[in-house]
């Protein structure tokens, strides 16, 4: 870790009063030494890790980190502070704070090295001695490890601080692993028949956004949590490097998991069936004894993960959304998830088929939809015939949209399991004309079916065929009655009332809808909202003979979405000053990002600025929409962005409520940005030494958003 860190990384008399501004002076060494190329770009990046979650650990610890593209080389800068900065700890404000920078591509041997010193984060002695330390060079080379040396002689205790190399993901597999395995043979089952001396075994999985800290101190911390209370405590971290996988003879062995995470639990189903902790990666950090203590009750009372009592393959204890998200997330956010599910997976169908039938129509004309099928008549000299072919490929397309879509909800919802009734729903809904209501229906119901089937108890002579045979065939039949006798009628009449409203729309109601469909395209920059407008749009198109309604929808949708792109590229080109390097920079992607209709493009600058981003991009998308229904616009492709603009009715006019959005919105963000204060900390300034950090610090001056 020599290279990491030195002497004048450190700050032993740290007065900032806010983690940004604690964040800012550390960062400003890093830039004086070069390790940092951008420090506005950078602290982007650290406030946007911490909004994940906060870095704040009990005990006094403070951990921003982050991965960027500012970063030169793996950096590690330490500061003390006497009053204490806020970083979001139960127990109050932290005295020592760390700012870990990794280059976006860091190599393994470098996270490992910054996972070493998560773990000794968590010994009480290293912390001891940071707040003693004399002077900058004794507490940098206590972080370089080059004073508790001697500790390396004691294999067994806390080899990890040099060692980590191999430990990174698995120092907790591989140490701990070997003594697991060996004691696996009396009884690979769990159940020894004369061990009272065989310990409680544990296994577990830390996992965080970044993988570089919060990682490995939750290791660290649930082992020696484990070694207190003499159990047996084998830990995979996820980290940022990789992982190693636990040995398959470890986990059987294991009496209990905890799975302390706050991302995705990688390969969760080689955990089903044993009693299992689920929580955030901080509470394996803050309180790992009252974790073990949970994990051993719940193997006393013998509970144990869903999926391993109703015994359907692969459903591995979780969804597909449980496993992505957080714990404790509320009926309304999985709702949200469950839709998004299915969304994600039909938008590639919408495209294709989308694009498919749009180059249809300008090969062969709007009259191409009558052509014979080219299985009877395809000449290969013809133009026409070529036309016809990827018209009719593109509506096969379209026909999977509504099974598909209802298929990955009930996905969401039940895992594979979920994946017959939902699709048999949803091509239903087709047969009945329901449409895309039908189709959400369809895989909210399926979802539903399965997962009360699950829950159903089940004889173990009969758990191999459920997922096979049982499942499927329930819930595809109950699933049928429902959509075919119960609720199809209401859902197809409520269908046609909807389309009917569509193609009644005309004049100020028109441009309402316009404008209201574009402040959604911009809200959130792809998010939920975003995808929500989008899947209106293009569900009225996802038919062989859309309305003119429902081709105007899809223009205004597209022109709004590529407002915010092209307008942060146009205003850092106009008035690059108000920008940092990294925001002029990502402007010139930009450009090609808006015009090919990925709003995606605007979201580094809603990022760091977005009380002025997010509300003049919303402001811009609403006058584009608007304009665009009023010039009656319309597109029969779901995406291209200029590419299609030959597919589009009144393209020159359209072009024009593009242009104004994007004016509109420049307009707005240049002069939002020219009313703050000017931030005199920018990255030109930055090399000023080592004696700079106290300067920036008056709190005013924060790193994200002035």
């Amino acid at each position: 870790m020599s290279d990491m860190i030195t002497a004048d990384l450190v700050d032993l008399d740290l007065s900032a009063d806010t983690k940004e501004a604690a964040a800012r002076a550390l960062a400003q060494r890093m830039v004086a030494l070069g390790r940092v190329t951008d420090l506005e770009g950078f602290l982007a990046d650290v406030a946007a890790r911490e909004a994940q979650m906060p870095t704040g650990l009990d005990g006094g610890i403070g951990i921003p980190h982050c991965r960027s593209e500012h970063v030169t080389e793996p950096t590690l800068a330490f500061g003390r502070s006497a009053a204490g900065v806020d970083f979001g700890a139960a127990d109050g404000p932290a005295d020592l704070i760390f700012l870990i920078a990794a280059p976006a591509g860091a190599d393994d041997a470098h996270l490992t090295i910054l996972s070493s010193l998560a773990r000794q984060l968590m010994n009480a002695e290293f912390t001891a001695a940071l707040r003693s330390a004399g002077d900058a060079a004794a507490a940098a080379a206590l972080i370089r490890g080059e004073e508790p040396a001697p500790a390396e002689d004691a294999p067994g205790d806390t080899g990890e601080t040099e060692d980590t190399r191999e430990t990174e993901e698995t120092a907790d597999t591989g140490a701990v692993s070997a003594a697991a395995s060996a004691e696996t043979d009396p009884g690979s089952t769990g159940q020894d028949s004369g061990g009272p001396a065989r310990p409680f075994r544990i296994v577990a999985v830390t996992s965080c956004p970044t993988g570089i800290a919060h990682t490995y101190m939750a290791a660290e911390s649930l082992e020696n949590a484990g070694r207190e209370e003499g159990v047996e405590v084998v830990v995979e971290t996820q980290g940022s490097a990789g992982f190693t996988r636990l040995d398959p003879a470890v986990i059987a062995a294991a009496d209990g998991v905890i799975l302390a995470h706050d991302v995705a639990v990688r390969e969760k189903d080689r955990f089903a069936g044993k009693p299992t902790v689920d929580t955030g990666v901080k509470a394996a950090i803050n309180r790992p004894g009252e974790l073990i203590g949970e994990v051993r009750d719940k193997a006393a009372r013998g509970e144990v993960t869903a999926a391993a009592a109703d015994g359907p393959a692969g459903s591995g204890g979780a969804t597909p959304v449980e496993r992505g998200g957080e714990s404790g997330e509320g009926y309304g956010t999985k709702l949200r998830k469950w839709l998004m599910s299915g969304v994600s997976y039909m938008v590639p169908f919408v495209a294709a088929g989308g694009l498919l039938i749009a180059l249809g129509f300008a090969i062969g004309g709007y009259e191409i939809n009558k052509a014979p099928s080219v299985m009877d008549h395809f000449v290969w000299t013809q133009a026409d015939s070529w036309a016809a072919l990827l018209f009719q490929i593109g509506g096969v397309a379209f026909a999977f949209l509504v099974p598909v879509l209802a298929g990955y909800i009930a996905y969401g919802m039940a895992d594979r399991p979920g994946l017959v009734p939902g699709f048999v729903g949803g091509s239903i809904a087709l047969t009945i004309n329901a449409g895309f209501l039908g189709g959400l229906a369809a895989g909210l119901i399926s979802g539903a079916v399965v997962l009360a089937i699950q829950r159903v108890p089940i004889p173990k002579a009969l758990r191999g065929i459920m997922p096979v045979v049982v499942i499927p065939l329930v819930s595809a039949a109950v699933v049928g009655f429902l959509m075919f006798v119960v609720i199809g009628k209401p859902i197809a009449s409520a269908q046609e009332g909807m389309t009917d409203w569509l193609n009644g729309l005309s004049g100020a109601n028109a441009v309402l809808l316009g404008a209201l469909l574009g402040l959604m395209m911009c809200f959130d920059l792809g998010g939920p909202v975003n995808k929500v407008a989008y899947t209106f749009a293009t569900a009225g198109i996802a038919v062989a003979s859309p309305s003119d309604s429902a081709m105007k929808i899809m223009a205004a949708v597209m022109a709004a979405g590529m407002v915010p792109p092209l307008a942060m590229a146009l205003a850092t080109t106009v008035r690059g000053r108000l920008f940092n390097a990294a925001e002029r920079e990502n402007g010139k992607a930009a450009w090609v990002l808006g015009a090919s209709f990925i709003s995606e493009g605007a979201i580094p600058f809603a990022a760091a600025d977005p009380l002025r981003v997010i509300p003049s991009s919303m402001v811009g998308g609403a006058v584009t929409g608007a304009l665009s229904m009023a010039f009656g616009a319309t597109l029969r492709a779901p995406h291209g962005g200029i590419f299609v603009v030959p597919l589009i009715g009144n393209p020159l006019l359209y072009l024009v409520a593009i242009a104004a959005g994007v004016c509109v919105t420049t307009a707005l963000v240049i002069v939002l940005k020219g009313l703050r204060k000017p931030v005199t900390g920018t990255s030109a300034q930055g090399p000023g030494g080592g004696a700079e950090p106290s300067a920036p610090t008056p709190g005013a001056k924060q790193p994200v958003a002035a």
